[in-house]
């Protein structure tokens, strides 16, 4: 229905009238239009000040001619005003009738039907050497939510991650459980398999240092301090510094550790056998925290298995002088002509780094699925990896290098700072998870309704508003920025949260029970809309295109923003007009089916976030 697009279609309108009062063409999409200002009356405020210089009139003469056109040939615009630069706009009574009704008939609306494109989303890629933590859950909420929200555009979503599961840093947790475990498990220990992979990561971490600090006062140690301390550095600084050449150079910690990483690229049977040991133990403990998120995948990679892609390519690249080989026979790409710098694509001893397996696995994925975009979800520090990524992707010539995207996020916090993962000072998704739920059950405590419950549907309420809370916390901020998450406040019933949203919701299920559906609803058409249901319908109307809007940032702060505003003005709604008590019965029953499309919209909308809605609260 072309009219739920009401600025779209007051842009098109806009344009015919510029063309017959004033012979110029413009694009629809140049027309500037927002929302009317609470102090001034109308809906929709077309912006006249680019007009002024190239039609050679003042504000006021282009407003009135614009205007003048519009309600003569659309009925549907009642009136206007012009305030300064601004010609605002009401639109007729049944005009908005028939949006309501627009709303009401359109098959889940907001969403769009499939389109034919496919993106293939990458989030979360955890290391298989620690539990998820708070800084993953941003990540993981981030893309969750970018994937709903392709899905609603049309798109086919493919949803993956490419897991960590190789290294040095997944050795470390090998030697440490090898050395120190004494064959504990999982089970034996009742310790989720991440956090139990977790222990000895950190453990590790602890061990080295002893053995790392205890090397100091040596003879070798006092050595190495002599030939290398520079002028003026305490001894103290000296070794903060020289800590990694330790561990590759003198540490035993560090040689067996090298040797469990050479053992495995040397497929040994029982270092293989340890290593998938762990990372199966880790798996499964990702599984439980997905499943409390509600995330799933569509497919995953493996770094395991990707490590060795795109070192073909980047020999293809060489012959085809994309890129160079230096004397020791290292291979480079030289991106300074797009801003960039040169960068190693193969090692002189031919293995990959970083940069060769994301071309490999981009291509391999492209093959996979055939997508027209990708999105990788990955924290600001790799901006500029990704910016040399996409770099190398276009000049090799690939089909999706230009929908490719770097969905790059700012840190997370704790009110009390930093978290480190080595010191295991991280705040675990699951602890977190656990704590919400728990603020959330002790802020519902005195609620009358819930008491009624048994205690499963209370728990399940429960759940239901403590991951609104983390999750709309987390995705209300805009991704770019870095934040700091505070469970406690994330719970406010009275403040910019997922529970408050949920309440608009839960309210308005309250009085739709209370309905006789037996009584029927009376014809409303005759009912004149008051200020505060033109700016709901509103609102309501705009949802489209905030989808859009939200696809086209890579931005569900765009979507949360704008459902704690819908819900922000159904409260308002709720406190100062009667529904069932209505002053007539076309009032009732016109504000009955306002509610129930705001209920379906607020449902819809906080889904993109991936929040569910309570029927209680």
């Amino acid at each position: 229905m072309e009219e739920l697009h009401i600025i779209k279609s007051l842009q098109a309108k806009t344009v015919e009238a510029l063309r017959n009062c004033y012979e110029l063409e413009e694009s629809p999409d140049s027309i500037l239009i927002n929302f009317t200002k609470k102090e001034f009356d109308g809906e929709y405020t077309i912006v006249l000040f680019p007009y002024v210089k190239r039609l050679k009139q003042s504000p006021q003469e282009i407003g009135t001619k614009i205007g003048d056109y519009l309600q003569e040939n659309h009925d549907f615009v009642k009136s206007y005003g012009i305030v300064s630069g601004f010609l605002n706009l009401s639109l007729s009574n049944s005009y908005w009738h028939n949006i309501l009704l627009g709303i009401n008939d359109a098959d889940s609306f907001g969403h769009k039907p499939k389109n034919g494109e496919k993106i293939l989303i990458e989030y979360s890629s955890p290391n298989t050497n620690k539990p998820l933590h708070l800084g993953h859950i941003r990540n993981i909420l981030l893309g969750h939510s970018c994937a709903e929200i392709y899905e609603a555009e049309g798109y086919d979503v493919i949803r993956t991650q490419i897991v960590n599961d190789r290294g040095i840093a997944v050795c470390k947790s090998m030697y440490a459980w090898q050395e120190y475990g004494n064959g504990e498990t999982p089970e034996s220990s009742n310790t989720k398999g991440d956090h139990f992979v977790g222990k000895y990561y950190v453990l590790f971490d602890k061990k080295f240092r002893e053995e790392y600090q205890s090397w100091q006062s040596s003879d070798e140690a006092k050595e190495v301090l002599i030939n290398n301390i520079k002028d003026g550095q305490s001894d103290e600084a000296f070794f903060n510094n020289y800590k990694n050449q330790y561990f590759n150079s003198f540490s035993k910690i560090g040689k067996a550790t090298s040797s469990l990483l050479k053992k495995w690229e040397a497929d040994d049977a029982e270092t293989v056998a340890l290593w998938k040991k762990l990372n199966g133990w880790v798996y499964d403990g990702f599984n439980v925290t997905y499943d409390a998120l509600g995330v799933a995948f569509t497919k995953l990679y493996y770094e395991s298995d990707t490590y060795k892609l795109g070192r073909d390519v980047v020999n293809q690249g060489l012959e085809k002088s994309l890129y160079y080989k230096l004397e020791d026979g290292s291979i480079w790409v030289d991106l300074e002509d797009a801003g960039l710098d040169k960068k190693i694509l193969l090692r002189s001893d031919g293995t990959a780094v970083y940069m060769t397996q994301d071309i490999g696995t981009a291509m391999q994925r492209y093959q996979d699925f055939n997508v027209n975009k990708m999105v990788y979800v990955v924290g600001d520090e790799q901006n500029y990896h990704f910016k040399v990524l996409f770099e190398i992707l276009k000049r090799l010539g690939e089909p999706y290098a230009d929908g490719l995207h770097h969905l790059s996020y700012g840190m997370v916090d704790l009110p009390e700072g930093k978290m480190k993962s080595r010191e295991g000072t991280v705040v675990d998704a699951d602890d977190l998870i656990k704590e919400v739920i728990t603020e959330a059950a002790y802020a519902a405590k005195d609620s009358a309704v819930l008491n009624e419950l048994n205690d499963e549907s209370k728990s399940e309420i429960y759940r239901k508003i403590g991951l609104a809370a983390l999750k709309f916390q987390i995705l209300k901020v805009g991704a770019t920025r870095r934040m700091t998450f505070d469970p406690k406040e994330s719970v406010d019933m009275q403040g910019t949260t997922g529970p408050y949203i949920q309440n608009a919701f839960v309210r308005i299920q309250s009085i739709l029970r209370k309905i006789d559906e037996n009584e029927g609803a009376s014809d409303y058409g005759d009912y004149i809309l008051n200020t505060d249901e033109i700016h709901l319908l509103r609102t309501m109307a705009n949802y489209p295109d905030v989808i859009s809007n939200a696809a086209s940032e890579y931005d569900p702060s765009i979507v949360a923003q704008y459902v704690y505003g819908l819900a922000k003005q159904y409260h308002k709604f709720h406190h100062d007009f009667r529904i069932i008590g209505a002053e007539s019965e076309s009032a009732k029953w016109f504000r009955i089916s306002l509610i129930k499309e705001i209920a379906k919209i607020l449902e819809s909308s906080i889904n993109l976030l991936g929040i569910e809605m309570p029927e209680r609260m």
